[in-house]
């Protein structure tokens, strides 16, 4: 009889932990992607363009100020991870055909729990989905930058910049751009001064550090040097 009430005892708690647990949540992602592959099929993108991809650091960015000059194509939408600029590679990336793919991730991972190993792992699924559709493009990978809000994470983005530093110098056609050093004081600690209010966004003389340093890496409008696309 005791035997009986544990497992009945038993099946409430687990029914009770089903019921609480909600179903799963659809894709937060798909909004965003949708109104990509929409604007694109409306306005076909530039062909051999600059192509940011990333999160809200890169949908925050002002393109056109930065880049006056030179194409380039924004595809950030704000909270995604390494993982989620890799998942959606195929419908917002290689669509564009892009020379040059600058990608910007890794704050969210790390608040979130990931570890660096797992960033250097999403990150080369993302590159590899890219190398097999479009061999020639180029891959420039943006450092971690050490938001003031987060530096409790310090360790964690200084090994995930140093894992995707060495990623990429083990590869060809790709360059990682520190904008972590930049973004320090002479104390080592972040530029208060580069940061909206939240201490996590850039402001205007962030993103003016950035671009600095990520232009000499930009395609200039070509469309003679367009990549190629391997042939089935």
């Amino acid at each position: 009889m005791e035997s009986m009430r544990t497992a009945v005892v038993s099946v409430g708690v687990l029914l009770a932990i089903a019921t609480s647990c909600p179903a799963d949540e659809p894709d937060r992602w798909e909004p965003d992607i949708q109104k990509f592959e929409a604007a694109d099929q409306k306005n076909a993108p530039p062909a051999s363009a600059n192509l940011f991809v990333g999160s809200s650091s890169i949908r925050r960015w002002k393109l056109n100020e930065s880049f006056p000059k030179l194409e380039c194509i924004n595809r950030g939408f704000g909270g995604s991870q390494m993982a989620d600029s890799a998942r959606y590679t195929e419908r917002i990336v290689i669509p564009a055909r892009p020379r040059v793919v600058i990608v910007y991730a890794g704050d969210n991972d790390i608040a979130g729990g990931k570890s660096p190993e797992t960033i250097r792992d999403d990150y080369r699924v993302f590159r590899d989905k890219i190398r097999n559709a479009l061999p020639d493009t180029k891959i420039v990978v943006i450092a971690v930058k050490p938001s003031p809000s987060r530096m409790k994470f310090r360790e964690q983005i200084q090994q995930t910049n140093q894992l995707l530093s060495d990623e990429v110098a083990a590869g060809k056609n790709q360059v990682f751009v520190d904008v972590w050093k930049p973004m320090l004081d002479a104390d080592g600690q972040p530029r208060p001064d580069l940061f909206v209010e939240d201490k996590l966004h850039m402001n205007a003389m962030g993103y003016e550090i950035w671009a600095r340093l990520i232009e000499p890496h930009l395609a200039r409008t070509d469309s003679s040097a367009q990549p190629k696309v391997p042939q089935n």
